[in-house]
């Protein structure tokens, strides 16, 4: 059986792998800024880093928002798919959003500039941060975006194309006025406006996005608002016009020490020249524009491919189903068929007794033996199309010596599968809007 090694070091069963085999607004000034800059790096920092929490107890919190980023994921493809039913014209739009996310990134608004955590979030488009004056704003820990003393602030009028890309917008005072929702109550309502960004230390003007006086809901206490990196004409992605941009994710085990950082490269500065890159071909739904949909063709547990149908993970006419990859989604859940298969196979395979009464909220534990630092998990590989990702032992199995258990890093949806971040780590995710391509290359994330 082609197994991977798993090694006990203090309190934690941390993972050493043993392979068998080696496997636009007025645009004109902006752009040549970006040419001038060709690319940027941003720290991210995960939402829960410096808490005082243990592995699983991070990996509950996050668990639970990204159960909760499912259920909207879902609720956004079942009110598409139930749409799309009855309107043939493809140009049904949503009005309900991912939101949340499990990373932050440091920007600067404005001039003179003000510094902010926001979420990032390759599940949506629009750009958005609290703005005084508040109708209704959730506390953050800085202060307030105050359009009134920055002097390179200016609204958007309702006949700008980005103001026709909003799902949701009205014209008050001549002005774009939008609204997104996320699916379990919370919304950010505001205006449209363009503003000097600061990422690291490239400043870039007139990037258009959200001034939210009227925020309600839970999820985005952790940041001032969100950058959005999804695929529309919104989204930072597209308003910059770099096509190519990656994530390097750190591991869950890093994010108790809060002087580990993860990163996002933009533009040139996410070149793709690694002799042990792999690469899939990018998938689009047009019911779902703004996702990063990939082809999963299969999984392999140990030496057995599962006998999973090429259907189940295919994307659906109506645009419902499909396999996402999403940086603001814990762990990996698949279909629910899938899954069962997964965890019967993995199951036999493991030489370790099913845990049924662990409280980690994980589908699939299993008994740790005592006075181990080592144990043998069966290797795991995701077959997309052209590439087969080979995953580290550490990017699906989270182990507590302490508790006595090891689990499976992996759930079960009952709509689209979404690939997690937990699966993402330690790797460099590498997307080129221009190819249609997306790629993993094994990197150390934290001596990026």
């Amino acid at each position: 059986m082609a197994s991977s090694n798993f090694a006990n070091f203090t309190m934690f069963l941390s993972i050493s792998v043993l392979f068998v085999n080696v496997l636009p607004v007025n645009s004109t000034s902006r752009h040549a800024l970006i040419n001038n800059h060709k690319g940027f790096k941003v720290s991210l920092k995960h939402v829960d880093s410096g808490g005082n929490f243990t592995k699983f107890e991070r990996l509950q919190r996050a668990m639970a928002r990204g159960k909760s980023r499912l259920q909207r994921l879902n609720l956004m493809a079942n009110n598409l798919a139930a749409t799309t039913a009855k309107d043939d014209s493809n140009n049904v739009k949503s009005t309900i959003h991912a939101g949340n996310g499990e990373f932050l990134m440091q920007i600067s608004i404005g001039s003179p500039s003000e510094t902010y955590n926001a979420i990032m979030d390759t599940g949506s488009d629009l750009i958005w941060t609290q703005c005084k004056p508040c109708k209704e704003c959730f506390d953050q820990s800085t202060p307030i975006f105050d359009p009134s003393k920055s002097s390179t602030f200016s609204k958007i009028s309702c006949s700008n194309k980005l103001c026709e890309a909003l799902p949701m917008s009205s014209c008050g005072d001549s002005s774009c006025e939008y609204m997104y929702t996320y699916g379990d109550y919370s919304s950010s309502e505001g205006f449209l406006a363009s503003e000097t960004f600061t990422f690291g230390k490239t400043s870039i003007p007139n990037v258009a996005f959200g001034c939210g006086n009227d925020n309600e809901g839970s999820g985005f206490s952790q940041g001032a608002g969100l950058v959005g990196l999804g695929r529309g004409p919104l989204s930072l992605v597209s308003q910059l016009q770099m096509p190519k941009f990656s994530y390097c994710l750190t591991s869950i085990n890093d994010d108790a020490n809060s002087k580990i950082s993860s990163a996002l490269l933009m533009g040139s500065v996410a070149n793709d020249d690694y002799s042990n890159i792999i690469t899939t071909p990018l998938a689009k739904n047009p019911s779902q524009p703004s996702f990063y949909y990939l082809s999963l063709e299969g999984i392999s547990v140990g030496d057995t491919r599962l006998p999973i149908k090429k259907s189940t993970f295919s994307l659906n006419q109506d645009g419902s189903g499909g396999v996402i990859i999403d940086s603001g989604t814990t762990i990996t859940y698949l279909e629910e068929g899938a899954f069962k298969l997964l965890k019967k196979e993995f199951s036999s395979q493991i030489n370790l007794p099913v845990d049924d009464s662990s409280s980690t909220g994980l589908d699939l534990c299993f008994t740790l033996p005592s006075n181990t630092n080592n144990i043998e998990v069966p290797k795991l590989v995701f077959h997309f199309e052209g590439a087969d990702l080979d995953l580290p032992a550490d990017n699906y199995m989270i182990a507590d010596s302490s508790m006595g258990v090891a689990c499976l890093a992996m759930g079960s949806s009952s709509g689209m599968s979404i690939f997690g971040n937990v699966q993402q780590q330690n790797m460099l995710v590498i997307h080129d809007l221009d190819k249609e391509t997306l790629s993993f290359v094994p990197t150390q994330c934290d001596k990026l």
